[in-house]
C-alpha cells in the first residue's frame, strides 16, 4: 500500500473566504498537497472563522450550531479556532499570517509565490487587484504559477462585482423557486446552498487538471469558474425543459422530478414532538408499477391501497396527494429504520431523513468511516465528517486537526523564506504575525 498521497509535494496558498473556496482547498490538502492558509491578525474575515472574533458567551448559547457551536458553548481564549464551520473545513491545512495590505505583507506573498505551485481564491471581483494581487503580479513572482479565480457571477458580464453568498447566488439562479414546496414561497427554504459544494469540487477538480496541464506543458494558466454558471447542473432539468419547451417549471416538493408517483419523505414513528427535535421522516420512492404492487404487499394491501385509479404510473400522478394522505397515516406508525429495512427488502428506495445528530449512529456512514476525530487546539477530541471518496491504495487521513490562526507562522517565515530569528521577532512585536486577532477586532 503506497502512503503517498496523489498531490504530495505541491504547494497551494490559500486566499479563499467563507466556504465555497475553503471547500475546495480542503479536498486538496485531504490528497496530500501542503495547504498554506493566509491570514490576517488585523482584518476579520466574516464567516471564515466565524460570525465574530470574540462572540460573547450569551449570543453563542442562542446561535445556531453551526455558528455558535463551541465546546460548552463557551467562547473560549481564541474562539476563532473553534467555531463549527471553520473547523468542518480547515484539517490538514496550515495558517500563516501576514497583513497583505501593507507593502511588507504584500512581499511576503510574493516570496511564497516564488515558492507554490498554486493560489486560490474565492473573494468578490476586485478583491485582489486592490490588493495589487493580479495574474501578471503572481507571474512576475513564478512564471509557472497556477491561479485559481471562483467569483459568484465571473468576473465579467453585469453582475461581475456583485457580492454573494450561496443564498443570493442560488436566488439569483433561480434555484430557489424550484427547490421548496409548492405551498410556500422561496422565503420559506433551508439554509442550505449546495452551489457552494459544486464550485469546491470543481474549483478542486480544476487544480489538479491545470496542474497535470503544466506537468505536461511547463506552462501555469489562470482559471477561473463562475459559481453561479457552475451551480446550473443543479437544474438542468428545468434549464432544458424551457430551452425546448418553453415551460417554467415550478417547486414540487420532494417529489420525482420525472413523474414517478409516489415519492416524497412521510412521516414515521416519532419518540417526540418536531419541537423536541424528535420528528421521524422517512423518504419513500416507488419507481414502476411492480414497486407500487411491493409497497402494497409490505402494507398489508390496504383497501384504499387496491382503488384501480392506482394501478398505472399515471393514475397514481395524478392522485398523488390523496396517497401522500393515506400512505403517510400509515408511516406514522412506523419505526423509520424498520420500515427502511423492510421495503429495502422488496427493492423498493427508502431511506430514513436524519437530522445531524442522527447521522453518528447511522450504520452504513460508521461502516463507511464516514466520521473521522479530530483535536482542537484546547486538547479536546471530537469528531467530524470525513472525507467524502475512498482510496483503497492512497488513504485520506487527518495527520492534522483544524488548524490554529498563525500556526505555523513559524515554519513559514524560517523555514520557507529564511527569516531571521530576529526579523521574526520584530514582526510579532510590530504585530504582522502572531495567533491572536488583534485587541479591536470584536
Amino acid at each position: 500500500m503506497s502512503q503517498k498521497k496523489p498531490l504530495e509535494g505541491i504547494r497551494i496558498l490559500d486566499l479563499t473566504v467563507v466556504w465555497a473556496g475553503p471547500f475546495a482547498t480542503m479536498i486538496l490538502a485531504d490528497l496530500g498537497a501542503e495547504v498554506i492558509k493566509v491570514e490576517n491578525v488585523n482584518v476579520w474575515q466574516p464567516m471564515t472563522r466565524g460570525g465574530m472574533a470574540r462572540p460573547p458567551a450569551a449570543l453563542l448559547k442562542v446561535s445556531a450550531a453551526w455558528a455558535g457551536g463551541t465546546p460548552g458553548n463557551e467562547p473560549g481564549a481564541r474562539p476563532w479556532n473553534y467555531n463549527p464551520t471553520f473547523v468542518s473545513l480547515y484539517r490538514n491545512k496550515k495558517s500563516v499570517t501576514a497583513d497583505i495590505r501593507k507593502p511588507e505583507g504584500l512581499e511576503v506573498l510574493r516570496k511564497l509565490v516564488a515558492i507554490s505551485d498554486v493560489v486560490y481564491e474565492n473573494n468578490a471581483t476586485g478583491t485582489m487587484e486592490k490588493l495589487g494581487i493580479t495574474y501578471d503580479w503572481l507571474r512576475a513572482a513564478n512564471p509557472e504559477i497556477i491561479f485559481m479565480r471562483v467569483p459568484a457571477y465571473g468576473s465579467t458580464g453585469p453582475y461581475w462585482n456583485a457580492r454573494a453568498l450561496g443564498v443570493h447566488l442560488e436566488a439569483v439562479m433561480g434555484h430557489q423557486l424550484l427547490k421548496g414546496y409548492d405551498d410556500a414561497d422561496p422565503s420559506h427554504g433551508t439554509a442550505i446552498f449546495s452551489g457552494d459544494y459544486m464550485a469546491g469540487a470543481q474549483g478542486a477538480f480544476a487544480v489538479m487538471a491545470a496542474i497535470r496541464h503544466r506537468r505536461k506543458t511547463g506552462r501555469g494558466q489562470l482559471v477561473e469558474i463562475g459559481q453561479a454558471e457552475n451551480a446550473s447542473p443543479m437544474f438542468t432539468q428545468a434549464i432544458v425543459d424551457y430551452s425546448l419547451n418553453r415551460r417554467v417549471q415550478t417547486t414540487i416538493g420532494n417529489r420525482d422530478i420525472n413523474g414517478r408517483a409516489p415519492c416524497g419523505v412521510y412521516p414515521a414513528k416519532s419518540p417526540g414532538t418536531a419541537a423536541q427535535q424528535l420528528d421521524r421522516w422517512i423518504a419513500i420512492h416507488i419507481e414502476d408499477d411492480a414497486g407500487w404492487g411491493a409497497l402494497r404487499e409490505v402494507m398489508g394491501d390496504p383497501a384504499w391501497a387496491q382503488d384501480a385509479r392506482f394501478d398505472t404510473n399515471d393514475g397514481r400522478a395524478a392522485h398523488h396527494a390523496e396517497i401522500d394522505r393515506h400512505l403517510g397515516a400509515w408511516t406514522r406508525e412506523q419505526d423509520d429504520y424498520a420500515l427502511t429495512h423492510a421495503l429495502q427488502a422488496r427493492g423498493i428506495a427508502a431511506m430514513p431523513v436524519l437530522e445531524a445528530s442522527r447521522t453518528f449512529d447511522d450504520p452504513h456512514l460508521r461502516d463507511r468511516g464516514f466520521f473521522r476525530k479530530q483535536r482542537l487546539e484546547n486538547g479536546e477530541v471530537y469528531e467530524f465528517v470525513g472525507p467524502l471518496y475512498s482510496m483503497p491504495e492512497t488513504p485520506i487521513e487527518f495527520f492534522q486537526g483544524p488548524v490554529a490562526l498563525g500556526e505555523h507562522n513559524e515554519y513559514v517565515y524560517k523555514s520557507l523564506l529564511g527569516y531571521s530569528d530576529a526579523e521574526y521577532d520584530a514582526l510579532l512585536a510590530n504585530g504582522e504575525i502572531g495567533m491572536d486577532y488583534a485587541p479591536g477586532i470584536s
